[in-house]
């Protein structure tokens, strides 16, 4: 697996199954990639159709292979509740350099529970610059 940065740029979700029985649902979406998490925006009673349009970066190491997204209701005073999530595989994108805006299949439970809209771009680590480094044993030759 290469190394480089990842973008994502979420864009919406629909057709999510509502949490809320009395009231729409505040979702946001956790982002998860390995050791690295990131939260997006609450869309405030925005309820079973969602939209963010967000971009978030993650540094990829070696071995990463699937970014996985949970959708969270946040509640006040109690625990998030998981709508559902989706872990999508990065190899194409290491392929293609870029995956347009994506329609992804939310699951909870193994069952359908809605679609995430997700856009990712893939931009490689510099080897040149990295294996300067590595012949010196990471230290910088002096001038003097």
């Amino acid at each position: 697996m290469p190394q480089g940065t990842l973008e994502v740029f979420l864009v919406s979700a629909n057709g999510l199954e509502n949490t809320d029985f009395l009231c729409n649902m505040d979702p946001f979406v956790q982002l998860i990639c390995r050791t690295q998490e990131q939260k997006s925006s609450i869309a405030s009673g925005k309820g079973s159709d969602p939209e963010w349009n967000e971009n978030f970066i993650f540094n990829l190491s070696e071995g990463v292979s699937e970014l996985t997204l949970k959708i969270m209701d946040s509640d006040t005073g109690t625990a998030h509740d998981l709508v559902g999530e989706v872990s999508i595989p990065l190899e194409p994108l290491f392929i293609e350099g870029n995956l347009p805006p994506t329609v992804y299949n939310v699951v909870k439970d193994g069952q359908y529970c809605g679609e995430i809209k997700v856009g990712l771009s893939f931009r490689p680590e510099d080897q040149r610059s990295r294996g300067l480094e590595e012949n010196f044993g990471g230290w910088k030759e002096s001038a003097y």
